[in-house]
């Protein structure tokens, strides 16, 4: 089940952020950011939040939805996703990614933008480019990667109506 983030819901989506933040592999967020910066990065910098559940309430992943650029760029929409370690590979983020993009016509966005998918993320590359993103553009060594160092962030777009 998807639906919009309630301000209860901060642990479990913490829970789910803090371990994805730490590693600094696919999000630019400071690893030693903490759950209030995080929280006003991910909820209050958003137009809207929203958490999947299990059927017993339990966080399995999230994702904010917000306008790309302001004013004239803001028909154009922006989103990230994480998934719990423990719920990848169960479609999560294909079903998070398809709730987003409905959302994000039923807010009046008419296309979205992701602006820094991290190349060397395959699983994220592929969820998107599966979802009908494409790639637009790279930027050469925009992503500075804990473990690769400089590595190459795509630009990923889709036209929603």
């Amino acid at each position: 089940m998807i639906r919009a983030y309630d301000p209860a819901d901060w642990p479990g989506v913490w829970a789910v952020l803090e371990p994805v933040f730490r590693a600094g592999e696919t999000f630019p967020h400071d690893p030693a950011i903490g759950s209030e910066a995080a929280r006003q990065a991910w909820v209050e910098a958003a137009a809207a939040t929203f958490v999947a559940t299990d059927a017993s309430g339990a966080i399995l992943g999230t994702y904010y939805l917000r306008p790309n650029q302001p004013c004239l760029g803001a028909h154009v929409a922006n989103a990230g996703y994480v998934v719990a370690e423990a719920s990848r590979g169960q479609g999560v983020a294909h079903a998070l990614c398809h709730h987003s993009q409905q959302e994000a016509l039923r807010r009046g966005f008419t296309a979205m933008q992701f602006n820094l998918v991290v190349a060397t993320n395959t699983a994220g590359v592929a969820a998107w480019s599966r979802n009908g993103f494409r790639t637009i553009g790279r930027l050469p060594g925009a992503f500075r990667h804990p473990r690769l160092g400089d590595v190459d962030a795509l630009v990923m777009f889709k036209t929603l109506a």
